[in-house]
C-alpha cells in the first residue's frame, strides 16, 4: 500500500543514519516496530498487579515428570 508522508527531512536523515538503514522506507519501517512494540509493552506492564492469582498453584508439580 503507497503512502504518502511529510516527514521532516532532518529526522529522516537522523534516523537513517543513526539507524544504520539503507533507505528511508527501512528506517520508518523500524520505527513502527519500535512503537508498536513499546506501546504493546506498556499494555502488558498496565497488568501488573491486576491479575489475581490462585497462591496455592504450585508450578513445579507441573513440570514434574510423571
Amino acid at each position: 500500500m503507497a503512502t504518502n508522508l511529510q516527514i521532516d527531512d532532518m529526522l529522516i536523515t537522523k534516523a537513517v543514519k543513526l539507524g544504520g538503514h539503507r533507505t528511508k522506507k527501512a528506517a520508518v519501517t523500524q520505527a513502527l516496530i519500535d512503537y508498536i512494540q513499546h506501546l504493546e509493552q506498556a499494555k502488558i506492564a498496565s497488568l501488573f498487579g491486576a491479575i489475581d492469582y490462585d497462591a496455592s498453584y504450585d508450578y513445579k508439580q507441573q513440570r514434574a515428570r510423571r
